[in-house]
């Protein structure tokens, strides 16, 4: 499809250097999800959407409104306070919602990063690194450089354009749910997370999970004596991966790219207080993947009984049952039908610029706001961003720059066509 001179005039006011300064920018922010830097940062973006020209609406969440609802989608944060941003360029129901999340998740090692510094935004070769560079404040600077194309190019949008900036979608999607629950729509939406290139139209669900189980006490040179509670969790574990691999093993097509779509893993286990004691209480806690149109009330039902039925065979456990919480973050799946012409749209836009085959449509192994914003807000809406879901929480995370050049200009042209422009 040919560019018209309307496209052409907006995607020549692209400024690649001012997206990168915003990126640096955004990085230099420590936004850990739950920390005032957070909440400071959404204040400065609310800042900048009035000052570029838009009706911006940032309110305070009631948090225990919040909580109280009963979709509200967990928390793994400690949090008194959230805030939620929204700028529209006019009235209406805006013909395309861009979205991302500012805050990001604690940095590990320090000294495992590029100068011991995750939050330089350090440049090296047309790469960017720094805690949030791919997940996703390259995908916020995106769209942000879209909004900015389209204001300084003199054209006049004949329908509106949302920039919407969230909060803890690391430990839930507080920020997304707000939102959704403050009645911001929209025709379609893209969440700028990182794809590599690929449009994500389906995102699998995450439910954390916490399991205790109980041993009993003695010291370690009577080892015997007592039963130790890091033994008694093996066969639980065991339990734990036969069950991963019986719920991967017809996963949906969508999925042909990932290996392991619905992982069960344990991220931090807890167990004893003294060295040379033996431990009666190990506390593992984890995560599981929802399949795809699962209820996630089904998915937990499945993890219980198989913590049960584990129990039921273990001399120890059967009269010392380990017991399961769900607390922290509650993803469900989400996803755009198939079908859905806002794919092919967004897909067009892509092509057009790249002159290459179209990208592929994928499904992600993770949770996100997708599920939010279709499932409570009703709204179409896929992943497309700049940078390699690989490298996000890790100490390596970056953004190659040309990747995020090149998904701004995608979504420029994207924004045009769906909401229309003139002189």
């Amino acid at each position: 499809m040919e560019l018209t001179a309307i496209e052409s005039r907006v995607l020549d006011h692209v400024d690649e250097q001012t997206m990168v300064d915003t990126l640096v920018a955004l990085i230099r922010v420590p936004s850990v999800t739950g920390t005032d830097a957070e909440s400071e940062l959404q204040h400065a973006q609310a800042t900048l959407l009035e000052q570029s020209g838009l009706d911006v609406d940032a309110w305070k969440f009631d948090m225990d409104a919040l909580r109280a609802d009963p979709r509200f989608p967990g928390e793994e944060t400690g949090r008194t306070e959230g805030y939620g941003v929204v700028g529209s360029t006019g009235d209406g129901t805006p013909a395309l919602v861009l979205q991302g999340h500012i805050d990001v998740v604690p940095t590990g090692d320090l000294d495992r990063w590029l100068n011991g510094d995750p939050f330089s935004g350090a440049i090296h070769g047309g790469v960017l690194h720094g805690r949030g560079a791919c997940d996703m404040k390259a995908g916020v600077a995106a769209n942000l450089g879209v909004l900015r194309a389209i204001l300084t190019s003199g054209v006049t949008l004949e329908r509106p354009l949302a920039i919407h900036s969230v909060i803890s979608e690391e430990d839930g999607g507080l920020g997304a749910f707000g939102t959704m629950l403050r009645g911001h729509g929209g025709d379609a939406a893209v969440l700028t997370e990182p794809t590599s290139n690929r449009i994500v139209t389906a995102c699998a669900g995450a439910l954390t999970f916490a399991i205790s189980i109980h041993g009993r006490a003695a010291h370690g040179s009577t080892r015997l004596q007592g039963v130790s509670a890091f033994d008694a969790f093996l066969p639980v574990n065991a339990a734990l991966y036969a069950l991963e691999a019986e719920r991967n093993s017809k996963p949906d097509p969508l999925f042909r790219t990932t290996s392991l779509p619905y992982p069960i893993s344990i991220g931090r286990v807890r167990s004893g207080d003294w060295a040379s004691s033996v431990p009666d209480l190990l506390v593992a806690e984890g995560r599981m993947g929802v399949q795809l149109g699962e209820d996630p009330a089904d998915a937990r039902t499945d993890l219980e009984r198989t913590v049960a039925d584990a129990c039921a065979a273990d001399p120890w456990l059967r009269d010392n049952p380990a017991t399961v919480t769900w607390p922290g973050g509650q993803f469900a799946s989400g996803r755009i039908a198939d079908d859905h012409s806002f794919i092919d749209q967004v897909s067009n836009a892509i092509t057009t610029l790249s002159g290459r085959a179209a990208p592929e449509r994928t499904a992600a192994p993770y949770g996100s706001d997708l599920r939010l914003y279709s499932g409570i807000g009703g709204i179409p809406t896929l992943h497309f961003g700049p940078g390699d879901v690989n490298f996000a929480h890790a100490p390596r995370e970056q953004v190659n720059l040309d990747e995020l050049f090149a998904v701004a200009r995608a979504l420029t042209l994207l924004a045009v066509r769906r909401c229309g422009a003139h002189l």
